[in-house]
């Protein structure tokens, strides 16, 4: 069985964004970390599939396809090549530059990914997509939560784990931590 991977930057306060919906903190938190984009690079070769809601898919969309050189050049590669699903009821399209589009499921993002776990293949990966995300924790469909806590603490901003009723008891699995100042915190459910 294949797993679903939910990687998140997020503050030291625990937000994924911070107000008017900006993550400028990630990149001011990696950018120049040559111990973080090696690590990314090697996660991108745990995973096959990319799992987005459409605000991320328009985000990457507009700068993945684009990145030509540079320090990202070797991240945007893996990244433009990889399978990408967008979550929308509302695209009929996903272009992803000159590269495949990606697949677009309208409705019942839980089903689906319960299927795509079942299928063969290296494990999937979700990124951003704050909604579906919560959508899919609230199912039980994310096997592994991997924080990027960044150096900063925000204040105000749209809190990663959203307001539930229902506790997530977490089991740590590994940390790692970065040279611009950046953790890994890898849980899983306390039931695994």
């Amino acid at each position: 069985m294949r797993n679903v991977i939910f990687q998140e930057f997020v503050t030291i306060d625990g937000m994924a964004a911070g107000p008017d919906e900006s993550v400028d903190f990630v990149p001011d938190s990696t950018q120049g970390d040559d111990s973080f984009g090696r690590h990314q690079l090697e996660f991108m070769d745990t995973i096959d599939t990319i799992l987005l809601g459409r605000v991320t898919y328009e985000m990457f969309a507009g700068y993945w396809p684009a990145v030509t050189e540079g320090e990202d050049k070797q991240f945007a590669d893996k990244i433009n090549a990889t399978e990408k699903i967008v979550f929308s009821s509302t695209l009929d399209r996903a272009p992803w530059g000159d590269f495949a589009d990606a697949r677009i499921v309208k409705n019942n993002a839980a089903g689906e990914v319960a299927r795509l776990r079942q299928q063969a293949g290296k494990n999937l990966v979700i990124w951003g997509s704050i909604s579906l995300a919560q959508s899919l924790m609230s199912e039980g469909l994310i096997d592994e939560y991997q924080l990027v806590v960044c150096p900063i603490v925000m204040g105000k901003g749209r809190h990663v784990f959203g307001e539930s009723d229902n506790p997530l008891d977490m089991k740590l699995r590994r940390t790692k931590s970065f040279d611009r100042g950046t953790v890994l915190l890898a849980y899983s459910s306390a039931e695994e």
